[in-house]
């Protein structure tokens, strides 16, 4: 499983907290604790369960994003070097608009990679610091070390 990925709860889980609580096993709150869950998750699907009178997870509509792939693939094979404000230009020409942030999943969808953006700052090589480092000014009465 991947770190750090956020994964929806399970039917069978939401079955069971909802299950506890018709059943009278506990409040929201406590039935949170005893399952390990968020007290805001508890009530949330409570309240779906009240609206729709289901216990089941609402799949997430997902629609197609829109971008024209082949023309993109086309885009970014002709001039490599591309930027994603140049990528949302050339589809505006088009009268196509599409967000940078749409544009760049796309590419990583299609593992297509792309310079980065003029707006980037440089790289900086880190300042040295601790041992060697000259200091520029003298140390104040308080800070040296009394014996």
């Amino acid at each position: 499983m991947l770190e750090g990925v956020a994964r929806a709860y399970s039917n069978d889980l939401r079955e069971k907290v909802l299950g506890a609580y018709a059943a009278g096993k506990g409040t929201l709150r406590e039935l949170s604790e005893r399952f390990e869950v968020s007290y805001g998750w508890v009530k949330k699907i409570h309240a779906a369960e009240l609206h729709t009178g289901d216990r089941r997870r609402v799949p997430q509509r997902r629609r197609p994003s829109g971008v024209d792939i082949e023309r993109l693939k086309s885009l970014v094979t002709r001039k490599p070097d591309i930027v994603l404000r140049e990528l949302q230009q050339e589809f505006a020409k088009a009268g196509q608009r599409f967000s940078m942030t749409q544009l760049w999943r796309v590419l990583k969808k299609l593992d297509l990679r792309l310079k980065k953006s003029r707006s980037t700052p440089p790289s900086v090589t880190r300042k040295p610091t601790g041992r060697g480092v000259k200091r520029s000014s003298s140390l104040s009465a308080r800070s040296c070390r009394k014996t």
